[in-house]
């Protein structure tokens, strides 16, 4: 059964603020969790153009995430069954990626994201039929929560405390409670996650469990975004785009990382899924 969620994510900054944070912190989180053996590999990272989305950023990119899998899903599965890949179209202020795992080839993650400079209370960014509004289900995320469930323990690091944090350049903060209302400037990322895993047995739970990681990592990722203002505020998208130049590494490079095993898995996935199909 095809599971749809849609996460609203209220920040405290206005959209062309929001698209330097998530590049600083895209960039900040790859190089804090990747090692010698798990990770973020970036195959290809290239400017695109499409005629739905016009033009953006496209990265592929491989995750390697084996420690992070829950006990049930270890027990079924080797340790490459979290190796992801990730195709990500960036074309602010939407964006679009889908990952895949070449161990569960009938799995398929969507995200597709919308930003508004909003509260958070649009009720059909993704232009969702009224089937699709009537399957999904709608959360709101308050990034000065502090989560405590599994995915919160394995994905989440951060420790800074948003009801205390007090920006020093901009004077933004504490986010006290109601800070979503009161708050300017203001936007929010709409993330509709829609995942499918038609496994017999297991694959309602994968589902879910997917979902909640998402959860984890939108939650982690947005307390980072605004916790380090200070350190991208003031910064120009030229800027990024050449520390990201710096700190990726080549198609070439990383081809010679990549296992023989895990190519020939990826490459009975399906050719036709590759490509950006915006169709509903």
């Amino acid at each position: 059964m095809v599971q749809m969620k849609e996460f609203r994510i209220v920040m405290p900054m206005s959209l062309e603020e929001y698209q330097i944070a998530q590049m600083y912190m895209v960039m900040k989180m790859q190089r804090q969790n990747t090692t010698g053996s798990e990770g973020v590999e970036v195959l290809e990272n290239r400017p695109f153009e499409d005629d739905a989305y016009g033009k953006g950023q496209y990265t592929s990119k491989i995750y390697r995430l084996q420690s992070k899998a829950p006990a049930w899903l270890t027990a079924l599965a080797p340790k490459d069954a979290l190796i992801m890949l990730e195709e990500a179209w960036n074309a602010y202020p939407r964006c679009k990626t889908v990952i895949k795992c070449p161990y569960f080839s009938k799995f398929r993650l969507t995200i597709e994201t919308v930003h508004r400079a909003d509260r958070g209370h649009s009720e059909n960014v993704h232009c969702l039929s009224k089937e699709q509004l009537a399957a999904r289900q709608v959360e709101t995320i308050d990034i000065a929560s502090a989560a405590k469930d599994y995915w919160s323990y394995a994905i989440g690091s951060s420790t800074l405390d948003l009801s205390k944090f007090k920006s020093t350049k901009t004077a933004r903060g504490p986010l006290s409670k109601g800070w979503q209302d009161r708050c300017n400037p203001v936007m929010t990322a709409y993330k509709l996650v829609t995942v499918d895993a038609p496994y017999w047995g297991f694959g309602y739970r994968l589902e879910q469990a997917l979902i909640a990681g998402e959860r984890a990592l939108f939650l982690e990722s947005h307390r980072n975004c605004f916790g380090w203002i200070d350190e991208w505020f003031g910064m120009t998208v030229q800027q990024l785009h050449e520390l990201e130049s710096e700190s990726d590494c080549s198609a070439d490079e990383m081809q010679k990382t990549m296992t023989k095993e895990f190519a020939a898995k990826w490459a009975k996935i399906d050719s036709k899924q590759h490509g950006l199909a915006i169709d509903r």
